[in-house]
């Protein structure tokens, strides 16, 4: 087994693309998703820890999983204040993204269901499309007449996965009209909000309810990990979902909690959004900015500079690194071959210097 192991490593190190651990280096930041600085914020940090000891020490792990130990008083404070703030019947937090997309999906669809999920849905929703044994099938990105082909001939229960906000292209998903042909053939629709929580919509309620969408959408998932700046997800939706998933979401029953410092922490980080909006109306500027000097088909944090070849985008890269600007080359087969790029993230805390310099250097690099 280890000579394996060895052999698949070589094998991705001679074709460049051997990942490491690294630690985080003294460069400007432009690889993040903390769009609104608030994992660096030490007003949070204060804010958290004063009401840490209003409270009294609240224990350091969550000691088991929900059904067993690991459920307290705030969790049911967040979850109801969560609850106003997506404006749905009720929430229920997960540990994180990631296993808040695939234990929903793996619960809710089984046997003889249809899932339809765009290509390009982050893996952990595809794994729960897995997980289920309902069929799935994915559709082109943003594609509705494909989805809609695909819809008119699902069998069972038909559920339709997209994003808001996608990870690599920053683009956003037709939610309108995606509603609408849910709606024609029945279909639960199921959105992850995970690069709109915080970045849109009020208090960082997310793209969704920006648009007032949210009424129309079977569940939702909010990651707090990217534009909130701490940890953890949660699952909107109605009561009898959110029922359903303590009964049966088995990522859910099988997982230890969240430590109170986490809960607490994830209703200071909201409360004191609510408090700064103008994080949201700075980080917009710094968008627009960026995009009066690049050319960039993005309208969100994440703004993808496409640059074909492996080698061809880690050099880039590696030049910006090496001018204190922090950027991550996203090669291939992450994304398809021949669409390697930069995938760039913008914040509110990015100053215009910063900003500038970065379009400058990427604009001589084109050249």
């Amino acid at each position: 087994m280890e000579g394996f192991l060895k052999e698949k490593l070589q094998e991705r190190k001679e074709k460049g693309l051997l990942r490491v651990l690294r630690d985080q280096e003294d460069l400007v930041d432009f690889l993040s998703n903390d769009y609104l600085g608030l994992a660096r914020n030490e007003e949070i940090f204060d804010r958290i820890n004063s009401r840490v000891r209003r409270e009294g020490f609240v224990g350091n792990g969550g000691t088991g999983s929900r059904l067993l130990s690991g459920n307290y008083a705030a969790y049911r404070k967040l979850e109801d204040s969560l609850a106003k703030l997506f404006r749905s019947e009720s929430t229920l937090v997960f540990n994180s993204g990631y296993v808040a997309n695939q234990g929903l999906v793996s619960a809710v669809a089984g046997r003889g269901d249809t899932i339809l999920y765009d290509e390009l849905s982050h893996v952990c929703l595809k794994e729960g499309a897995w997980l289920s044994k309902a069929e799935s099938f994915s559709f082109k990105h943003n594609n509705l007449q494909d989805l809609e082909v695909k819809t008119s001939r699902a069998t069972g229960r038909i559920f339709v996965i997209t994003q808001s906000v996608y990870s690599m292209d920053g683009d956003k998903a037709p939610l309108a009209e995606i509603i609408r042909l849910c709606k024609k053939y029945e279909a639960n629709l199921i959105v992850d909000e995970a690069h709109s929580t915080g970045t849109f919509g009020e208090a960082g309620s997310g793209l969704l309810c920006e648009k007032g969408l949210e009424q129309d959408v079977f569940a939702r998932v909010y990651t707090f990990g990217k534009g909130m700046g701490v940890h953890g997800a949660c699952i909107a939706g109605s009561k009898s979902l959110i029922s359903y998933l303590v009964n049966f979401g088995r990522a859910f029953i099988y997982s230890t909690s969240l430590p109170p410092y986490s809960v607490i922490s994830i209703e200071e980080s909201f409360g004191y959004l609510a408090d700064h909006v103008e994080l949201q109306a700075q980080l917009k500027s710094n968008i627009d900015y960026f995009k009066s000097r690049v050319d960039s088909p993005s309208s969100t944090s994440i703004q993808p500079i496409f640059i074909s070849g492996n080698p061809e985008v880690i050099k880039v890269a590696d030049d910006l690194r090496k001018k204190g600007l922090n950027v991550l080359p996203i090669v291939a087969p992450t994304v398809k071959e021949g669409t390697e790029r930069l995938r760039l993230c913008l914040h509110s805390f990015n100053t215009e210097d910063e900003i500038s310099s970065l379009a400058t250097n990427l604009n001589h690099e084109n050249n």
